[in-house]
């Protein structure tokens, strides 16, 4: 610590210590170069008691004291806004840098929950770390000095911590549960409200539009559904020389606790993500998306998701559900870009009709446009595990546009009829995956159900001494692992049951989507996202002499539509 004299006073070059005046004797300057560090602590939940733990007031009562007895060196170690339940706090580790440099000859705090509010640390330090560096621990207000470790308020120093540890498990007890209340009615939680949207100044519980920063989210998911990934999106923003959230925020005037960047109109990928995945623009509240373990360990942690309280249409809508959900589902698609920095409309969306592996993009700086091609992942010059599944962008190009805008054509022209015939086909479908997922849904519940029985009866077994440890501990096992593979499998079957019975509620999204791309002139990847779901290449066919590709286009929503059949049954 660097300390410099000036008009009677100790300035100190860390920006968390605050200067107290010295002592007006001048022989006290002269009696030791340790300080007398006087510790103040506020935390947001002390703040609501009053003046009386002001750091003002903690101030003006620790420097009246180390006046009247005379101590060296007084000199400010200050934490304003910080929680007792923990010391990784910039002042008191400052301090304890200080005593830890055995530069401290006394230390004072306003009381003992001043110091902490963990009764372990609180008197580990007092106890251990302090003496063990010649530290003098004072508590003014609670008569507590360990100079005379005989005194009676010593003896119960012990119980004062164990209180405020109380108090502090209370206090946390009450916020939870009034947060916890308050989330469950729906009102949202988070105190930084996402970029997009501002707090209405009628009533700051509910959001109302940001227009200028929610035409920025939704170029950002229009990009992404143009097959872009964040750190293309990121680009993008920054060369339209768009503000990221946080100078646009700081240069609004609204409140935000991230430092402003050195480049107002750099976007981190990290940031792309996040307004990706925020459900919130759908227009509903998402409560309880965090957790901490106790008081002790405030690291945030993530809520599965179905733990967490949803509730729906509570504010604007600035991204449709269904184009959120398209995204999610794009993001699931992640795909690394070439060497040449080139990537294709259809990356991530292709893979190979016999084994189902994706197929890789191939592209170099040599080649011209019309020779970058797809090939099967599992295709490796005849030592792979499949063939070689191959064809040229534009070729793909060209054979998925003339599909599309066959089925275009025809969902428009005749959107009863192609109704009336998706419906019946996805009904069968869907009725046959409904009773075999059901079928299996039924023997995992059945199955689940014996093996508690038989954890039980290997546990009895146990203890009765039929059965050894080291075979109870490898029987446990086993099941608990089945029991795990089986929960998941249950809750995939039941996630694909509510698919399948939405099949129709699907169908009528789908043909809604198709109105939109009545008048597609070109292929646009937004409109290629937005309609398909995923292309699969078979294998060439050259029994004719020439080589011919088949393809097959798995639609959004609602899967391959035999379009070819359908015009062929309306030209007969």
């Amino acid at each position: 610590m660097t300390n410099t004299r000036n008009l009677g006073t100790i300035e100190v070059a860390n920006p968390v210590l605050a200067v107290a005046p010295l002592k007006e004797d001048a022989e006290m300057q002269r009696a030791t170069d340790k300080i007398t560090a006087l510790y103040c602590r506020l935390s947001q939940e002390d703040a609501n008691e009053g003046e009386s733990n002001s750091i003002q007031n903690q101030k003006a009562i620790l420097l009246q004291y180390a006046k009247e007895h005379r101590f060296p060196n007084p000199t400010f170690f200050v934490d304003d806004g910080y929680s007792g339940t923990n010391y990784d706090r910039p002042g008191f580790q400052a301090m304890l840098a200080e005593i830890e440099a055995g530069k401290v000859a006394v230390c004072c705090t306003k009381d003992l929950s001043r110091l902490g509010r963990n009764s372990s640390l609180t008197g580990l330090y007092i106890n251990f770390t302090f003496p063990k560096y010649g530290v003098r621990y004072i508590a003014i207000n609670d008569h507590f000095d360990t100079i005379d470790p005989n005194s009676t308020d010593n003896d119960v120093a012990g119980i004062k911590n164990w209180f405020n540890e109380f108090f502090a498990k209370d206090t946390s007890r009450k916020i939870r549960a009034v947060q916890k209340a308050k989330g469950e009615r729906g009102v949202p939680l988070t105190t930084n409200v996402p970029f997009g949207y501002l707090k209405d100044p009628n009533d700051k519980t509910r959001w109302i539009v940001d227009e200028a920063a929610a035409q920025v989210v939704k170029h950002i998911f229009r990009l992404c559904m143009e097959g872009r990934g964040p750190m293309q999106i990121a680009k993008v923003l920054q060369e339209e020389k768009v503000l990221n959230p946080t100078a646009y925020k700081r240069r609004a005037g609204i409140k935000t606790p991230s430092p402003e960047t050195a480049d107002p109109y750099h976007w981190n990928t990290n940031t792309i993500v996040h307004i990706l995945e925020r459900r919130e623009y759908t227009g509903c509240t998402v409560n309880f998306k965090t957790y901490t373990n106790s008081i002790w360990d405030k690291k945030q942690r993530d809520t599965p998701l179905e733990k967490q309280a949803v509730f729906y249409g509570t504010h604007p809508v600035i991204i449709e559900q269904e184009v959120f959900d398209k995204v999610q589902e794009i993001r699931q698609q992640r795909h690394r870009r070439t060497k040449t920095g080139k990537s294709s409309l259809f990356s991530g969306m292709v893979y190979c009709a016999d084994c189902g592996a994706k197929m890789r993009y191939c592209t170099t700086n040599y080649f011209e446009k019309r020779q970058d091609h797809f090939v099967c992942a599992n295709y490796r010059s005849n030592t792979g595990s499949c063939s070689a599944h191959y064809i040229r962008a534009v070729v793909l190009e060209d054979l998925v546009w003339m599909h599309m805008k066959a089925v275009i054509s025809y969902v428009t022209r005749h959107e009863s009829y192609f109704r009336a015939v998706m419906e019946h086909k996805l009904r069968l479908s869907s009725e046959e995956a409904i009773r075999a997922n059901k079928k299996r849904l039924a023997q995992a519940d059945k199955r689940l159900t014996e093996l508690d029985r038989l954890f039980i009866r290997i546990y009895e077994d146990n203890v009765a001494g039929k059965l050894s440890d080291e075979r109870f501990a490898m029987m446990s096992q086993s099941y608990e692992d089945e029991q795990m593979q089986l929960k998941a499998e249950i809750q995939t079957l039941q996630q694909d049951i509510e698919v399948q019975e939405r099949q129709i509620e699907n169908l009528e999204q789908f043909i809604q989507r198709v109105h939109k791309y009545e008048d597609l002139q070109e292929l646009t990847p937004y409109a290629l996202r937005e309609l398909v779901k995923a292309i699969y290449i078979g294998a060439p066919d050259k029994s004719s002499g020439k080589r011919r590709q088949n393809i097959r286009i798995s639609y959004d929503l609602v899967g391959f539509i035999p379009v070819d059949e359908l015009m062929k049954q309306e030209t007969a």
